[in-house]
């Protein structure tokens, strides 16, 4: 039988959720098709496609790079549309987003299609990602937050948005602002270039952001801010931040002055995309994540084996 292309890393976690339901649950084809949202007619194909791809021999396994069945166990535990995990034992931060950055490049080249609008926030493992970005579909490219200048990073939100857009070849919506003014944003919102970005957030239909954690702080927001902002904010309650959205621990907004002096996308507008991608790696911040997710601000994860693992044990 011949072996079929490689299957990317969506459909290799939906094929491998399939099939561990299958072939170790012992669940039938309806059972499955019900739990899933799919057609039983779908299932059959993802059965056979584990098959003749060699995901399924005498058990379920996948030589790759993807832990295939920590990525279906995180998906199942917290109802994310997708779930990456990178196997590795790797600790160094760097490294941590040259790994997780790639896996976010081949999944964007997956399942970005020409209608989508694709928002992007800032992280370093955005960045990482687009320097593992080969093709992606022609779509359309908003900047999500403004420009947040980190020690020893040269490139901005605008750089990223910029140069995912070129890959794509669809159009950039960009601005020219800082993330965080002293006072009062609501002059550069009203700057044509800015409101014309943040008039497209409402047209966004798949996000890539990154998790901020604060306790310990983790975040580079966290670090942009003054001490009296922290303590403030600490006070508060904030516990993560997602592109700028500051959530307590059960993942609700948090309504801070901070916000009227964030340029980017807020807590509702957010909330309203439909699939949000998130990048995350240190185990630090594996509370932030699941603040995130119990809020609604993260329908889909990428990350790393040890960060998974501290996830699922957080519950």
């Amino acid at each position: 039988m011949a072996v079929r292309a490689r299957l990317g890393p969506a459909q290799l976690v939906l094929t491998a959720s399939v099939a561990r339901r299958y072939y170790i649950d012992g669940k039938t084809k309806i059972e499955i098709a019900d739990e899933l949202a799919l057609s039983r007619f779908k299932v059959a194909r993802l059965l056979e496609d584990a098959r003749s791809s060699g995901l399924v021999r005498i058990e379920i396994g996948h030589p790759g790079e993807v832990d295939v069945a920590l990525s279906a166990d995180l998906r199942d535990a917290f109802h994310l549309r997708h779930s990456l995990v990178v196997d590795t034992l790797e600790e160094e931060p760097a490294a941590l987003r040259g790994l997780i950055g790639a896996a976010a490049a081949e999944l964007l080249s997956e399942i970005v299609t020409a209608e989508d609008v694709l928002g992007l926030g800032w992280a370093r493992s955005l960045i990482s990602m687009r320097s593992h970005l080969r093709s992606l579909a022609a779509c359309s490219v908003v900047q999500l937050t403004g420009a947040l200048a980190q020690p020893g990073v040269d490139d901005s939100s605008i750089d990223l948005v910029r140069d995912v857009a070129r890959i794509a070849g669809g159009p950039a919506y960009l601005f020219y602002a800082p993330m965080i003014v002293p006072d009062s944003a609501a002059a550069l919102l009203a700057l044509p270039e800015v409101a014309r970005a943040i008039g497209r957030f409402a047209s966004v239909t798949k996000a890539v952001v990154g998790i901020g954690g604060w306790q310990p702080p983790h975040s580079t927001l966290y670090d942009a801010i003054s001490p009296s902002d922290r303590r403030t904010l600490a006070e508060a309650g904030v516990h993560a931040d997602v592109s700028g959205v500051l959530l307590d621990s059960d993942g609700a907004p948090v309504t801070a002055a901070l916000n009227d002096r964030i340029i980017g996308i807020h807590a509702a507008q957010l909330k309203q995309i439909p699939e949000v991608i998130a990048l995350a790696y240190g185990i630090e911040k594996a509370t932030a994540a699941r603040a995130a997710i119990r809020g609604g601000y993260i329908t889909s994860l990428i990350t790393h084996t040890a960060f998974a693992r501290a996830l699922l044990a957080a519950g």
